[in-house]
């Protein structure tokens, strides 16, 4: 929301007497005609008519002094200031010859002479407001805004009604970000003034930077109604609109805005985000393209037109857009950070390379970024830390809504709000799908607010039967959301998202809840204040890392992650050759998107192949280029690409079958299998995984921990090379690790769903205890409990 800091100055009145004799000054008729003129808006005319008359009366300061004011209004500052300098010379008395002089040296961005002008006005006359409202407007200009607010105060002490001082003293305040002395400074305006147009705009932008939207648009629209042509007015509107999810009037707002100003980039930019966000991805495409069209050298419209046309599948064409915006702005790390990204996807190591020493300096110090494409670029829990920290400095600044008073006793039951955009066949609600189901129901009352509508999915079904409540919030705004959640009496609030895509993080600044908990959808800290707790287990954040956590721990007695006992394989035999998998092959596989895939683990990978006689590779088509790019550079490491096989999307039940025809999964590095891990186990198929050092890098070494199965952890690369070298040439140890596997997997916690959610649960009334005690967020540590 820009404000205009453009202050208001006080030109001197121009109807003043006639006080000189007849030989020195035209007659009063003739200067009642200019005056005449002038308030008619025929400036030119006057300027011509002035000129004449001062060469007949050249010491008729009046004249001069209209001439000057004509000046002005045609924008010829440097005349206007020659002709007061005239006024001045003529009279030194004439105290609003010197005030008009200051602001043409004042435009001129003469400041010293400015204030010298205003002080000899106020010499002349120390009461004289509009002076000393001026004086206040260079003061600012100077960035001595102490002394601007002391000149308003002045200007208003002697001229109480003095409607223009008490906006200028506003924008003072909100340059300083004192936002309710700059909005009780506008309403006094506006209440001295009421038509006064400017200070609406003014009291809107403050009020849309304070989130306060419903009012900033109530606001903007008494602007409007006195200033109806105004495009700015319009977006500033449309942005309020906007983070109020009201997209159909956001984009009436932008175009209005664009119907008055043709060549408004900046709202055609924010229209293709409105229609980014609703996934109308061509008219989104159109949007962006129009404000590039009006202005090729923005870099932001260049991004916007990349993560529309990622969403569309070009990932080759996005990166050509986030490389345009860095040729533009080559420090623009959200570019830089989205277009490694896309690289990861489709595997373009060698591009990678060239921003290689760049990466643990992204998002870290100046500019934030989302945090998450970074995890697959770098293992480094401190540099993930930084940019979460910035992040959330940055992004998520919204006032929480008072908390009310803790309450005298204990509830019934405690109840959770789960919120996410994934209820929907996604990795989380495949994830928490049985848990939510599993939850005791005398101790607790489930919550869920979907940040997405419904719609025909066979999961989003199963979780509006399990939750006790299933609230659809898509069309709320933030703060309409935690207001919801506090009006449920929620005791605490799960984010099942963090910072990943269609968040709604600001829910959670407003403060959904006395408790707040980042779990499950973030494999890292959110670095945000307004967040108390983290799920984790000790595997998962070891001593040494917890530093780089801005949550307290909810450590629970095994892994982090839950799972589903309950999920089912498909009742379909599944034979290799319906998956183009040659029947004599080892198989080794890693179904990890491909942007986890680095060249660090596919050396390793193509060494194994070349070791394993009659071996194959079998990897997810994350997407055609990808795939391409890696047989390229299978080949450049002498391997056949014939020796690589790509898997398609199938359904879940048939996903988790086809595990078993593999021999041995091979896990990333910097970002691990999660779920697809979980998946792999769950069909007994062994993962080999190696101990990273940050939340990421750690979630498959937790799962094999909380399995049972250790010793399928290396320490380095050479021991994880050696371990599945060892594993894909000794087949009794394979064979005895599958047993080990397909025992554990009944015997051991990590697919014990039912003990799981006892253990979460015992994590969230211990939390819950720790508010009612009226402590502070604490580490929790939750017990181990028998079966």
């Amino acid at each position: 929301f820009p404000h205009n800091k453009r202050a208001q100055q006080g030109l001197a009145s121009l109807n003043k007497p006639n006080h000189n004799n007849s030989l020195k000054s035209p007659s009063q008729d003739a200067i009642n005609q200019l005056m005449s003129l002038y308030n008619q808006g025929q400036l030119s005319l006057v300027v011509q008519q002035a000129k004449d008359l001062t060469e007949q009366y050249p010491e008729a300061f009046i004249i001069w002094n209209i001439l000057g004011a004509a000046h002005i209004g045609l924008g010829q500052v440097i005349e206007a200031s020659e002709a007061f300098k005239t006024v001045t010379r003529l009279n030194p008395n004439y105290i609003d010859g010197f005030n008009n002089l200051g602001i043409t040296l004042k435009d001129q961005g003469k400041l010293d002479e400015a204030i010298e002008a205003y002080n000899k006005c106020i010499s002349l006359k120390p009461d004289y407001a509009e002076a000393h409202n001026n004086i206040g407007n260079v003061f600012k200009e100077q960035g001595k805004l102490e002394e601007a607010v002391e000149s308003y105060n002045k200007a208003i002490l002697f001229k109480p009604d003095y409607a223009e001082a008490y906006n200028n003293k506003g924008t003072i305040f909100q340059d300083q970000d004192k936002l309710d002395d700059s909005i009780e400074a506008y309403n006094k305006c506006i209440s001295l003034k009421p038509n006064y147009a400017n200070a609406y705009y003014n009291l809107g932008n403050v009020l849309g930077v304070q989130g306060k939207l419903d009012e900033a648009i109530k606001t903007y629209k008494n602007y409007i109604l006195l200033n109806p042509n105004h495009a700015e007015a319009y977006y500033n509107m449309g942005n309020a609109l906007e983070v109020l999810s009201k997209p159909d009037d956001a984009i009436e707002a932008y175009n209005k805005a664009v119907s008055l100003k043709p060549n408004y980039s900046k709202a055609y930019n924010n229209m293709g985000t409105v229609f980014h966000d609703q996934g109308i991805l061509d008219k989104a495409f159109q949007a962006y393209n129009k404000a590039l069209s009006l202005n090729p050298d923005y870099a932001k419209g260049h991004l916007n037109l990349g993560n529309v046309l990622r969403d569309q599948g070009k990932i080759e064409e996005s990166i050509k857009s986030y490389n345009k915006a860095l040729s533009i702005k080559p420090d623009y790390e959200v570019a830089r950070a989205e277009k490694l990204h896309q690289l990861a996807r489709i595997c373009d190591w060698t591009s990678i390379d060239d921003d290689r020493e760049l990466i643990p300096s992204i998002g870290t110090f100046k500019n934030c970024i989302s945090p998450l494409p970074m995890f697959s670029l770098e293992d480094a829990p401190e540099s993930h830390y930084l940019r979460s920290i910035l992040y959330a400095k940055t992004m998520f600044t919204k006032k929480p809504i008072p908390l009310p008073a803790k309450p005298s006793e204990k509830p019934e039951r405690i109840r959770i709000g789960y919120f996410s955009a994934d209820f929907k066949t996604h990795a989380v609600a495949y994830l928490i799908a049985k848990v939510i189901e599993q939850h005791n129901r005398e101790k607790f009352e489930i919550f869920a607010y979907s940040f997405i509508s419904d719609f025909d999915d066979e999961l989003q079904n199963r979780l509006k039967k399990s939750f006790d409540v299933y609230k659809d919030v898509s069309e709320m705004s933030d703060e309409e959301v935690a207001l919801l959640s506090r009006k449920d009496n929620i005791d605490i609030a799960i984010d099942l998202n963090g910072y990943t895509r269609k968040n709604r993080t600001n829910i959670f600044a407003y403060r959904a809840a006395p408790i707040q908990i980042n779990y499950l959808g973030f494999p890292g800290t959110m670095g945000a204040e307004f967040i108390d707790y983290i799920i984790a287990d000790k595997y998962l954040i070891p001593p040494s890392n917890e530093k780089y956590f801005i949550e307290k721990k909810i450590y629970l007695p095994h892994s982090y992650m839950p799972t589903d006992n309950s999920r089912e394989f498909s009742k379909s035999l599944i034979s290799r050759g319906d998956m183009n998998l040659p029947d004599n092959a080892f198989v080794f596989c890693c179904f990890n998107n491909s942007y986890k895939i680095t060249n660090n683990e596919f050396d390793i990978w193509m060494r194994l192949i070349q070791k394993v006689k009659g071996s194959i590779l079998w990897l997810s088509m994350s997407n055609k280029i990808s795939a391409d790019n890696i047989m390229k550079e299978a080949k450049k490491r002498n391997v056949d690409a014939s020796r690589l096989i790509f898997a398609n999307k199938v359904t879940i039940d048939e996903h988790l079958s086809r595990h078993k025809l593999a021999d041995l999964f091979l896990d990333t590095f910097s970002f691990n299998a999660h779920t697809t891990a979980s998946e792999a186990l769950w069909a007994g198929l062994p993962v080999v995984t190696k101990n990273g050092k940050g939340f990421a890098a750690r979630v498959a070494g937790s799962l094999l921990n909380s399995l049972g199965v250790p010793e399928l952890i290396a320490e380095n690369e050479s021991e994880y090379e050696a371990l599945i070298l060892e594993l894909a040439t000794n087949p009794y140890k394979l064979k005895t690790v599958r047993e080990k596997i397909a025992v554990n997997r009944f015997s051991e916690p990590l697919f014990n769903t039912e003990l799981y959610v006892r253990h979460l649960e015992t994590g969230y009334q211990l939390a819950y205890q720790n508010y009612f005690s009226g402590n502070t967020p604490k580490t929790i540590i939750v017990p181990a409990e028998m079966n």
